[in-house]
Parts: structure tokens; C-alpha cells; sequence
């Protein structure tokens, strides 16, 4: 794992599945670290002023996924950022490739029990708009959870614990295993 990242460009990109808490730990270690938060679902939003479940429902998944490619893009450019990346932002092998080019990539890691927990009721998510969200979670962690492996520099388990915890575990990983001497 860690020495697979040569070169630190300041950049720490959070990837793992929806519920995991990836935007509240990225606001929390963008604080930490004293760099900028961006979370790529929100940018998206932001740019094209429509939720994502808009976007879902006008372009479909495709749709959403080619404006998502285009924002890692960019996000993903910028120096000294914390960026948090959408449950399926690592479906793309572009995405995959940038982010672990630009920057550390953390995996953010938790039980499907948790998934479910967290996102059960909440319906601004497209993907479990379906009579049986905790199936629909398991399916897509089968596909995924190799890919958010593959991609990642640094896996952090979050199951049962704060942001604050778990910025400060990424802190001290980014600083032992990829010799980050500007972390402290």
C-alpha cells in the first residue's frame, strides 16, 4: 500500500459507498489538514443547478456519470484539496487512474449493515429508490468494494466511529506510510 504513491501533490481523495460519512470526514480532515473541502456530488449541483436525483431522473445513470467523470476532472486538477467522491465515482477506470494519480487516495470502509442504517429513509438517493435498498446495497458492494480496493493508498475502517477519530487516523496513516512530513 503506501509506497505505491510517490509523489504527495497535498491532494486526499475520500472514495468508499454511499453512508459511509465521506463529505463529514472530508469537511473534518480538510480542517485537520488546512486544505479545501469539495465533494464532487455537490459541485455538481452546483454547476448545473439541479440535484442529483434530477439528474438521475432527466439523463439517467449515464448521464450523471459522464458529468461526474468531467468534475473529478477537474476537481481532481486543483492542488491541496480534500475531495469526497460519489459511492460510484470508481466505476470509471478514467476516475480510478486520476485519482490515484493526483493525490492519496483513502478508502473509507463499513458494513453494509451500516450502509443500510444510514441511508434507508433517505431519498435523495437515486440508486436505492427500489423496494429493497439493503439488496441494492449488496449488489453494489459485490461490483465495487474491488475497485475502492484497488484504488486505494489507505484503507480506514468507519464502523462506529466519529469524524474526528477518523480524520486523525487518516492524519497519522498519511504521515507513516506515504512520509508526508507536512502532516502533523
Amino acid at each position: 500500500m503506501g509506497v505505491q504513491f510517490m509523489s504527495y501533490s497535498g491532494n486526499v481523495f475520500l472514495v468508499g459507498p454511499m453512508g459511509v460519512g465521506k463529505t463529514t470526514i472530508g469537511r473534518v480532515l480538510a480542517d485537520s489538514l488546512g486544505l479545501d473541502f469539495f465533494d464532487s456530488d455537490r459541485e455538481i449541483e452546483a454547476s448545473t443547478g439541479a440535484d442529483i436525483s434530477w439528474i438521475f431522473d432527466v439523463e439517467g445513470e449515464g448521464g450523471f456519470r459522464t458529468r461526474e467523470t468531467r468534475m473529478i476532472e477537474q476537481l481532481s486538477n486543483k492542488k491541496n484539496i480534500v475531495l469526497a467522491t460519489g459511492g460510484g465515482a470508481i466505476m470509471s477506470a478514467e476516475n480510478r487512474e486520476r485519482l490515484k494519480a493526483r493525490g492519496v487516495v483513502v478508502y473509507l470502509q463499513t458494513p453494509i449493515s451500516q450502509q443500510v442504517e444510514r441511508t434507508g429513509r433517505d431519498k435523495t438517493r437515486p440508486l436505492l429508490q427500489t423496494p429493497n435498498p439493503e439488496q441494492k446495497i449488496r449488489e453494489l458492494m459485490e461490483i465495487r468494494a474491488p475497485l475502492y480496493q484497488d484504488v486505494a493508498d489507505i484503507v480506514i475502517d468507519t464502523y462506529k466511529r466519529n469524524p474526528k477519530a477518523i480524520s486523525q487516523e487518516i492524519c497519522k496513516r498519511l504521515k507513516i506510510e506515504l512520509g508526508v512530513a507536512q502532516v502533523e
